[in-house]
Formats: C-alpha cells, structure tokens, sequence
C-alpha cells in the first residue's frame, strides 16, 4: 500500500498534468521488472507492483495529515527489535485538493497493481487548455518540497522537484547519513517529455555518475490532428485509434571516479484504453553488458483480477528464474458482481450504418438487472437517434484507477495479492480498510528452509486526517 506522502506526491504530479509513464523508467511499473538504474533513479513516487511488493515486518504504525492543501505532514514509528521512527514533511505550491482521510480514500488508488497507459498528448496543449479554463497561471514553475528525517539514526532524506516548463521538470534528490562512505550524495534529475518521446539526464555525485537515458513510442503522433483534403483550413476527426502503444528505450551511464559504466535497452507493448478485450502489457529488457534478459508479461483478467509473469535469464551463466503474481480483489458480502457486456454490443452492432458501432455507455454502479435495462435503453436511443454523438467504449480495457474512484471502491473490502518463484519462495499481502484504519497484513515464506519457513511477518497501519 502507498505511504501517505507517496499518494501526495502523485496526486501533484496529476494536478500539474505529468506523465509519470511516458519514461524509460517506468517501462516495467506493472511487473517492476529488473532495471540497472532501479536504486539509482529511485524517488518517494514508486508504487506497489504485481511482483516485486515488500512484505512487512514487525508492527508499524503511521500517522499523517494534510492540514492544507499545501502542506502534509507523517510521522511512522516501528518495533522491529529497536523502537524507529521517521518524521516527513511535503510542501507543494499547487494546492492539492484531494481526497486525503484514511477512511474515505479509495483503496484502488492506494493500491495501485496493474497501471493502464493513457493516451499520448502534447503537455504544450494541455498547459494551453489549462490556461484557457482557469485563466493566466500565477506560476508556471510548480514546486515540491519534501524531507523525512529517520531517528534515531539521523539519515536525512531531501526531495526538490520544480516544474521549469510544459515539457520539463527538475528533480534534486539528497541523502545525508554517516553509513554512507562520503556521508551523503546528490541526485540531479532532469526529465523531458515530448509525448511522442521523452528523455532523462542524470548526474549524481557519489561517483560522479553521468547518464542518460529515453524512450520513443512508435505509431500515429495522436498530437497531430487530421486535415480534410478539399478543405486545408478545417481539421476532421478520425475514428482511428489505435488498441496499443509499442515503446522502445535504452539507458546508459559511466561512472567517472570508478571509471566503470553499463546500458540496458528495453521494449514494451501496452493497450490502450479504447482496447476492447483484456488489457494486458508485455516488457522485455536486455542488459547486454552483463547478459540479463528480462521478460514479463501482466494483463488483466477482469475487474479484480490481474496475473503477471516474469522470467529472467543470463545468456553467460544460463542461469534463469521464473515468478508468478497475482492480484485479486474481494467484493463486500451481500454486493452484487457488475458485469461488462460492452464488448458484446461492440460486435454485435454492425458497424458503418449511423448509429450503429457504437456500444452504449454502461454505468457499472448498477444491479446486473438494473445494467441490462440500462442497456437496452440506451440501445434503443441509439437506433433512433438521427444524429448521435461519439460514445465512449466502456469495457475492461478502459479501466483505471481514477474510474474506480467513488464508484466502484464502495463495494471493495480488500485485496490479496501473492507471487511464487522457482525456489519456493511465497509472498502473501493482505490489505483493506478496518473502520478509520488502512492496514498491510503480509507474510513472506520460504519453503526451502525446513528450520524456519516464516521469513518474515508484519503488520501496518496507517492513519491519515
């Protein structure tokens, strides 16, 4: 489950029309697959994925608040052997008025398992038709402050992250601690997203690290709009779009004061939102320098069901490894299953003929009997309406995060989400919502060690008003 100061930050990075999946980096944020930069370009923003989740351990406990829309703050403490604690604070200078109390946040959004990719759009254009709707910006340049200080070890961690333009953002990440072997490193981060492309430049000072890295999406630019060929001046809409995205990057660093570097390049194949099946995401990523290959794939089964899969392999030591993840949500007793009969319409309605083609919009907070007549009615509009306008498909597909939101996550009471690998190791994670409290309950078990098969146990709960 994300920390409180992890949904914050995304919540920033959606009021301020970021796409935090238009990068090389977050090219395996479904699976977290393996990536040479994985420890290196780290940040507060990661989230829980399908395989790698961590497992808590001992008893922790986490107490936040958003007592402005500016300002947060999160103060954790655990019981593993010794009493730790953190204390964290975040400023942002857009407002962000989310949902931020424990008891009314969706769980999906805290959750966050299988991530649906949106479609491609210039941030120039969104920045204009921000402008357009809230008037002249008071400030272009957004800016996120946050700190957390670790007691009683002293480790301080710092986060600067401004936005210098629609298309670029500065990210400045440091860390303070007497573990480390020049007592503290700086991070310098700046991103480039071009819709069509985006680019990553780095430099850290723990080895004077330099790198770089980019990722390009192949395909229709969807910023660039079709014009009619006997009118140059008028642009027309197109009923094209296309049911995926197939990105490539690659990454590449050199270390100065160690004198040694790496690359890795990787591809991906997302659907879109407008994909009328399954959704589902295939990765591959090749280390050619240490021989790794890495290939994963995830889809979504239905509503609350996801798989994923990953295999890994070394081409010099033929050493290979195997995981299996899954994620499944449980309704409340007594709440009807919403059932999606879009892509049934979809194919059932013939296309070409005005009217047809398009499948009716399906409220899925309805009873299934309730659904069908929703349906039928809607149906039946679209039939005898002489001028309709362009539906929305409403399928599997097109599900995210953000349509759950206050819809579905009433009738949700928690998720369990589980990976196995080829050495019998077992991670189970249970988590839900007990009146004002979100809790973490996991287990991490491995089957090869007779003497002591429980790795780990933990609980966590958070609190946040």
């Amino acid at each position: 489950m994300l920390q409180f100061m992890d949904f914050v930050q995304q919540a920033f990075f959606s009021v301020t029309n970021w796409n935090r999946d238009n990068s090389y980096g977050s090219l395996n944020a479904t699976t977290r697959g393996t990536r040479v930069f994985q420890h290196i370009w780290h940040s507060i923003d990661s989230s829980l994925a399908l395989l790698d989740f961590s497992t808590p351990t001992g008893l922790s406990l986490a107490l936040s608040s958003l007592a402005s829309p500016n300002f947060a703050t999160s103060y954790s403490f655990d019981s593993l052997g010794a009493l730790r604690g953190n204390v964290s604070y975040l400023f942002s200078s857009r407002p962000l008025h989310i949902v931020h109390r424990s008891h009314d946040t969706p769980l999906r959004l805290l959750v966050p398992g299988y991530r649906q990719i949106e479609e491609l759009r210039d941030p120039d254009i969104i920045w204009k038709e921000e402008e357009s709707i809230r008037g002249s910006r008071t400030s272009r340049r957004d800016t996120l402050i946050y700190g957390r200080l670790f007691l009683p070890r002293s480790h301080l961690e710092a986060l600067y992250l401004r936005r210098l333009s629609p298309t670029t953002q500065l990210k400045i990440s440091a860390v303070s601690s007497s573990q480390l072997r020049s007592g503290g490193s700086i991070l310098f981060l700046l991103s480039q997203d071009r819709a069509k492309y985006s680019t990553e430049y780095l430099y850290s000072t723990d080895t004077a690290l330099l790198g770089v890295r980019g990722l390009y999406n192949f395909g229709p630019d969807l910023r660039e709009k079709p014009v009619d060929t006997e009118n140059q001046h008028i642009p027309v809409s197109t009923s094209y779009k296309p049911k995926g995205r197939f990105s490539a990057g690659a990454e590449l660093y050199y270390g100065i004061l160690n004198k040694s570097g790496g690359m890795s390049t990787g591809f991906r194949f997302a659907t879109l939102p407008q994909h009328t099946g399954f959704p589902y995401t295939m990765t591959l990523t090749v280390n050619p320098l240490m021989g790794n290959l890495t290939s994963t794939y995830a889809v979504k089964a239905g509503s609350d069901l996801t798989l994923c899969s990953k295999f890994d392999f070394n081409v010099y030591s033929y050493e290979s490894g195997f995981q299996l993840g899954m994620e499944l949500w449980e309704r409340k007793n007594g709440v009807p299953e919403q059932v999606d009969l879009s892509w049934a319409y979809e194919k059932l309605l013939r296309p070409g003929v005005s009217g047809w083609g398009e499948p009716p919009i399906i409220n899925r907070n309805l009873p299934l009997k309730a659904l069908e007549n929703n349906t039928l009615a809607n149906t039946e509009g679209a039939l005898s309406a002489s001028n309709i306008k362009q539906s929305k498909v409403v399928s599997i597909g097109s599900l995210s995060h953000e349509t759950y939101n206050g819809v579905d996550d009433a009738n949700t009471a928690g998720v369990l989400k589980a990976r196995v690998n080829q050495d019998g190791e077992v991670g189970l994670l249970w988590e839900g919502r007990l009146k004002e409290l979100l809790y973490t309950f996991g287990v991490h078990i491995d089957f090869q060690r007779r003497d002591q098969i429980f790795r780990g146990v933990g609980l966590q709960i958070q609190y946040s008003s």
